[in-house]
């Protein structure tokens, strides 16, 4: 343990565990991470702050005051928060229709939005609901990843091309303004914007571990500047960013009509579903290469406080980030002081260089923009859930549509929602599998009928099931018709062994649905048998008096004992004339082994268990 570590009171190392890692080393490898992040957020924040339709100074106050927040209350040592596009996209979105972007109404707005979003995330945290979480699947997220980065290409097509299109306009409405005024294309700004794209991409691939996207940008700046002062009568004029006001966020209450918050609680709601899946999706898949636990509800409070804070210092909706924390884990960052020295770093490039960037072409962040939405667009991933699951590859393709044509918070709901349905199917089907023991095994392993290598026999009294998964209401009409189907198939199997194992979870519906069937085997002639049921369905039995109904010489620990007691109840007629004979308990049947004078060890020689 270090020096620094043990000065420490317990009380705040419990809440900074990571504290005890810092010595001079770790703190030399977290400022040149920080170095690392605060050139890699430069470009992004102003391409990202632009994106979410905020002056660009938004999306480099965003990854400040909400980088160290995030970094120190919460549960990751390497997540940088700060703008991404996902997050910058759906504000955008939600609050074009409000208000005119870029307006003061629109900060105010985003502002507002933001601390709700926080104070949401912070409730998720506080109560321990992390597990929600679990609740947005993977396949929701690439889909709406996918979608945005679309949204976030067609947008970028303005910029690109200097295209005057009216505030307000939708994505598609820019290709079609695009199509309508291919005469008023700017070539100056296609100019710089080919230019960023072209260096861009030749360095990523050439020296990867420069920071090429800084690189291509000061490749368009050059380019810009050179068209703008160059007197070339044919060069038009590249929009440019414009003046930076300040480096250092200031500190402002937002400025609405608090009335109108409960209007904007189902904005921050969908806000906080989309930051919070992006937030703890990034931390997990950090945490795989860092070894690190993450704790969720940890980084629920963090990213909630982040948040509340940023709303008061000028920022908007932030997250993690995957573009700067994955560098800043590759660059050697050991703690979150990575990224607290990443915002401080920012805040002297900014002060340093406040006139430099106020002549970033707009062009030069529409292509970072292209590439970053082309990253973005995961056409790998999308092939192997194709080819894995046709209900999650559609569950993907419905979300990403669905952020393409409608609202972004309900293409996010509407992805959740078609998840949640996908698996409620799935669970609402549980498998009734018949089993047999497999004369091919050595063993004799009850195997499932479909799983046999060739057709083989059932007994003709006693019929065995495998039950997998949870008998609950939503399950009950499955089951149900299945154990129906199969006593109309098979009247004469009136006796019924479930392999219960592996049934994991039972209800009222559910034990009232094993009682009627109960009932209607005993009125057959017939009866209904247990083998290895769980704590909790013995339980559930015994609350609702299925368990004395049942009988305890109904239910069994062991398969062997299972068979012996239920055999030795069937009908002896019925034995006498079976020539199937599955089970080693059969010899000692009428018409057996055992009957026709061969001892009972010589029926288990033919006969294994």
């Amino acid at each position: 343990m270090s020096v620094a570590a043990r000065a420490h009171p317990p009380a705040l190392q419990r809440w900074f565990p990571w504290l005890r890692r810092v010595t001079p080393l770790t703190l030399r490898a977290d400022a040149i991470a920080g170095l690392l992040g605060a050139v890699l957020v430069l470009p992004q924040g102003v391409a990202f702050a632009t994106l979410a339709g905020l002056p660009p100074q938004y999306g480099i106050y965003t990854a400040v005051v909400p980088c160290i927040v995030a970094a120190l209350f919460g549960s990751s040592w390497h997540v940088m928060s700060g703008p991404t596009n996902a997050n910058s996209l759906a504000l955008f979105a939600m609050l074009s229709p409000v208000a005119f972007a870029g307006s003061p109404a629109y900060i105010a707005l985003a502002l507002a939005v933001t601390m709700l979003v926080g104070v949401l995330q912070l409730a998720v945290g506080a109560l321990r609901l992390g597990s929600l979480a679990n609740f947005i699947s993977p396949s929701v997220l690439l889909g709406f990843t996918c979608g945005a980065a679309t949204l976030i290409g067609l947008y970028a097509l303005k910029d690109l091309f200097g295209l005057a299109v009216p505030t307000g306009t939708s994505a598609f409405g820019v290709v079609r303004f695009l199509f309508d005024n291919v005469d008023t294309v700017n070539a100056s700004a296609l100019i710089v914007g080919a230019v960023t794209l072209a260096v861009t991409i030749a360095i990523k691939r050439v020296w990867r571990r420069l920071p090429f996207m800084l690189l291509g940008l000061l490749a368009g700046y050059g380019t810009a500047m050179l068209l703008n002062h160059s007197g070339w009568a044919a060069a038009q004029h590249v929009n440019v960013v414009g003046p930076i006001p300040s480096a250092i966020p200031p500190f402002h209450v937002p400025d609405i009509n608090w009335r109108t918050v409960p209007d904007l609680l189902g904005i921050a709601a969908a806000l906080t579903i989309v930051a919070l899946g992006q937030s703890i999706s990034i931390a997990k898949a950090v945490a795989l290469r860092s070894g690190q636990h993450v704790d969720a509800n940890r980084e629920f409070i963090g990213q909630g406080l982040s948040n509340i804070a940023g709303g008061l210092f000028s920022g908007y909706i932030s997250c993690g980030s995957l573009n700067r924390s994955m560098p800043n884990f590759e660059a050697g960052a050991q703690t979150p002081l990575a990224s607290v020295f990443s915002a401080l770093l920012l805040v002297v490039l900014v002060m340093v260089s406040a006139p430099l960037l106020a002549q970033i072409p707009l062009a030069a962040i529409a292509a970072m923009l292209l590439l970053v939405a082309w990253g973005l667009f995961d056409f790998k991933r999308l092939g192997r859930i194709a080819r894995l699951s046709r209900t999650e590859f559609a569950i993907a393709v419905g979300t990403f549509v669905a952020t393409l044509v409608i609202r972004l918070e309900m293409a996010v709901l509407l992805g959740t929602i078609l998840s949640l349905v996908a698996y409620l199917y799935r669970t609402s089907r549980p498998a009734v599998r018949s089993l047999v023991p497999d004369a091919d095994d050595p063993g004799r392993r009850f195997t499932p009928l479909d799983e046999l290598r060739r057709p083989q026999p059932e007994c003709p009294q006693l019929k065995l099931l495998r039950m997998e998964g949870a008998i609950y209401f939503g399950a009950v009409q499955y089951v149900t018709d299945r154990l129906h189907w199969l006593r109309t198939v098979d009247a004469d199997q009136k006796h019924l062994l479930a392999m219960t194992k592996s049934m994991n979870f039972i209800d009222l519906a559910g034990a009232e649905m094993w009682e009627a069937e109960l009932a209607e085997r005993r009125a057959e002639g017939g009866d209904l048998y247990f083998h290895r049921p769980r704590t909790q369905v013995l339980e559930t039995w015994t609350q609702t008096g299925f368990a004395d109904k049942l009988g305890p010489d109904h239910i069994f620990p062991t398969k062997r004992q299972a068979l012996r007691t239920i055999i030795a109840r069937l009908s002896p007629e019925i034995c006498a004339q079976c020539h199937v004979r599955i089970f080693e308990e059969c010899a000692a049947r009428p018409g057996g082994p055992d009957h026709r004078g061969t001892t009972q060890a010589d029926a288990q020689t033919r006969h294994p268990a």
